[in-house]
């Protein structure tokens, strides 16, 4: 089933640490491009557009040689805010979903409810001298923040749980696509009413 609207939106913010600009569209597929001046979190990042099915373009600039951690959660944060404005009143999606996507000997655990009532759970813990990935080297840590952002500004409960894992990147990764994986059934359009006995979300 299609809509009768554009599910698609233009975010931007800015602050004195960085500019965040995040482009969506999640009824058309194909297009994913992303630069923050992370490699490996563009990496990432770009697997919620390829794995969750729309189109995605991200924009980044910030204080990298401060930290790493404003720019990833400001792009949290905008991400977040264009994915609600996307959906609108959430008119006849699924709303819930959950899967458990394995990358070799990691399997990640994420269940959300594009509820409106922003709540996360996450348990990945990673050791706080575990090596970063990339150059600069993104701390592994912040996925934390990037999901909390995330949660928070789209308005969705989700729970994010490790099953296995020993390869840092192999656990990010899989994460990643988890959360690209449950986006992508959640966001899906099913009837024409909102999914909800309150009648909004």
């Amino acid at each position: 089933m299609t809509t009768d609207r554009t599910r698609s939106a233009t975010r931007r913010r800015q602050t004195k640490e960085t500019e965040v600009s995040v482009s969506i569209d999640l009824d058309r597929s194909g297009e994913v491009s992303v630069s923050t001046g992370i490699p490996f979190f563009d990496h990432m990042v770009e697997q919620l557009g390829r794995h969750g099915g729309f189109n995605l373009e991200v924009r980044a600039t910030g204080d990298l040689t401060v930290d790493l951690h404003h720019t990833v959660e400001d792009v949290g944060i905008v991400l977040g805010e264009a994915l609600a404005e996307a959906l609108g009143d959430k008119r006849g999606i699924a709303r819930y979903a959950s899967r458990v996507v394995p990358l070799d000997e990691a399997a990640i655990e994420v269940a959300l409810d594009l509820s409106g009532r922003p709540f996360l759970v996450y348990e990945v813990p990673f050791a706080p001298d575990t090596p970063g990935l990339g150059e600069p080297p993104f701390d592994p840590q912040l996925v934390e923040e990037f999901v909390r952002a995330l949660a928070t500004a789209g308005g969705m409960t989700l729970h994010v749980r490790i099953r296995s894992g020993r390869n840092t990147h192999h656990i990010v990764e899989a994460t990643f696509k988890c959360l690209a994986r449950c986006l992508r059934d959640a966001v899906r359009v099913e009837s024409g009413d909102v999914p909800s006995t309150k009648g909004s979300l």
